[in-house]
């Protein structure tokens, strides 16, 4: 299939981000590693409040809740979540009230949180075990109260959500014909795996062939809020082919999913982290974030350090963009 499905197009969708995302070489890093040929997926440069790959996601969960005649959107993140931030972009754009779950107890106003605050969004603390149920309880207080709230889930990853990334796969095989370009492996990070499964079921669909492995920034292989994570992303993916009204189905076998990078737990910076930051702002001028982005991109530098590569392969890094996370990290990347 070289074309969305008919039923993509009648499904409700807010225009927020500036597609398609440039693919960019990273030809200092590839000479510097002695390494595959390397790229970029740009979805740092979404657009939206600095950009992030939960841009994608909110076209179709924004235009899902004013569908639904919200009058506010709920959602929840951690102290620097990348998603709470455009959530609380887009909700602005789309006239929404916006209130943010936030996991921990109250923290200075930087980096993101700085953002959020900023944007006009209404900041809640609970424990991070207790973010959804948080959630629940303002829902409900809302529409005691008579206003019409709309609850996104942790990342934005639900079927609906995971539709901005089956339409990016196909915005990115259709970039590779175009330029003549063929990749033989894509990484990215994976946490929440709403992007996991949009990516997946849309490689089956848009016919990319190559191997598509996500980095977990947090997720074990039986972790996940109530079911196994690789389960719960299958779950997500066929919701996406049932909204639609196609016939693939994906089962977790499709998933290529490696946990060997979660260093010493979400969110804490180790050497890894600290050390391809460094290196890709060195070499190619790029920022890469603290939590997600540079432990993922450092797992692809350690496969390629290991040679894991065979000859004239191209690997490419899909940037979800959570740069703007390094200004709260600033301590643990000056050690």
């Amino acid at each position: 299939m070289t074309q969305l499905p008919r039923a993509f197009e009648t499904l409700p969708r807010l225009s927020l981000a500036k597609l398609p995302t440039p693919i960019d070489e990273l030809a200092k890093l590839s000479q510097a590693l002695g390494g595959p040929r390397l790229l970029v997926k740009r979805d740092d440069l979404t657009g939206l409040a600095t950009g992030g790959n939960k841009t994608r996601k909110l076209e179709f969960l924004i235009a899902d809740a004013l569908s639904k005649n919200a009058d506010c959107v709920i959602t929840a993140g951690g102290p620097q979540s990348n998603h709470c931030r455009q959530t609380a972009a887009a909700a602005a754009i789309a006239g929404l009230d916006c209130h943010l779950v936030l996991g921990g107890s109250p923290q200075p106003p930087i980096g993101n949180l700085l953002l959020d605050q900023l944007l006009g969004a209404t900041v809640h603390w609970a424990p991070r075990p207790h973010r959804n149920s948080r959630m629940s309880e303002l829902a409900a207080a809302m529409e005691a109260d008579n206003r019409r709230p709309y609850v996104i889930p942790v990342g934005g990853s639900n079927s609906v959500g995971a539709l901005g990334y089956f339409a990016a796969m196909f915005e990115f095989v259709a970039q590779l014909a175009e330029q003549g370009r063929r990749v033989d492996r894509i990484f990215f990070a994976t946490s929440s795996g709403g992007t996991q499964a949009g990516l997946v079921l849309g490689a089956r669909l848009a016919g990319f062939t190559g191997r598509i492995t996500a980095i977990s920034i947090d997720q074990t292989p039986d972790e996940s809020s109530d079911e196994k994570f690789l389960a719960e992303v299958c779950r997500v993916a066929n919701g996406v082919a049932e909204l639609l009204g196609v016939d693939a189905r994906l089962t977790v076998d499709d998933f290529d999913t490696n946990y060997g990078y979660l260093g010493d737990g979400y969110g804490v910076v180790g050497e890894l982290e600290r050390e391809t930051i460094k290196l890709v702002a060195r070499t190619e001028g790029l920022l890469v974030g603290p939590v997600y982005t540079a432990r993922a991109l450092g797992a692809m530098l350690d496969q390629i350090h290991r040679a894991a590569f065979a000859a004239n392969e191209t690997w490419l890094f899909w940037h979800t963009g959570d740069e703007t996370a390094l200004h709260a990290y600033a301590e643990a990347l000056t050690v």
